[in-house]
């Protein structure tokens, strides 16, 4: 069992003109980059081995974000399977000319799954839940992850 904590991370950015379109708004494909890039290090970190995404759930912008702004990038383990882990992405912004806080800008779910050397699924940790916010979001989570196999069952015939 691995505590969430373990294996936490954040990326920043500044974003740059390259990133964004003609009005300086930031495209979503390079957030979404930066958010796969730091869910994946909380994979990894988690379980120690190679992970692949394997889905993006709930991803909503909340607000643009601007050229010249920081992106601060915030990923954490919420619920884990037998070899799916999935994690929790915030984005936040930070305007670094501004006495304003940092402001939330969107939100995400991804599922990635751990791979041995052979490239196969294999079994990762699961979580120790040790605040009643832990256990909450894993209960909240683990049931979404109930209702998609169900669904996924019931396609299948």
């Amino acid at each position: 069992m691995k505590r969430i904590s373990e294996s936490k991370s954040t990326l920043t950015e500044i974003m740059l003109p390259c990133q964004a379109n003609p009005s300086g708004k930031v495209h979503g494909g390079e957030i979404m980059k930066l958010m796969d890039t730091c869910a994946g290090v909380a994979a990894m970190r988690h379980a120690k081995k190679n992970a692949v995404t394997v889905r993006v759930d709930e991803m909503v912008f909340y607000e643009p974000i601007l050229v010249g702004e920081l992106v601060i990038c915030e990923a954490q383990l919420v619920f884990v399977g037998k070899t799916s882990m999935e994690i929790e992405v915030t984005v936040k912004v930070e305007n670094l000319m501004s006495e304003s806080p940092p402001r939330l800008a969107l939100k995400a779910y991804f599922t990635f799954v751990a791979l041995d050397k052979d490239g196969k699924p294999c079994e990762v940790p699961r979580l120790l839940l040790e605040t009643e916010a832990e256990k909450k979001i894993f209960a909240q989570r683990e049931q979404k992850y109930l209702q998609r196999k169900q669904r996924e069952r019931e396609l299948e015939g």
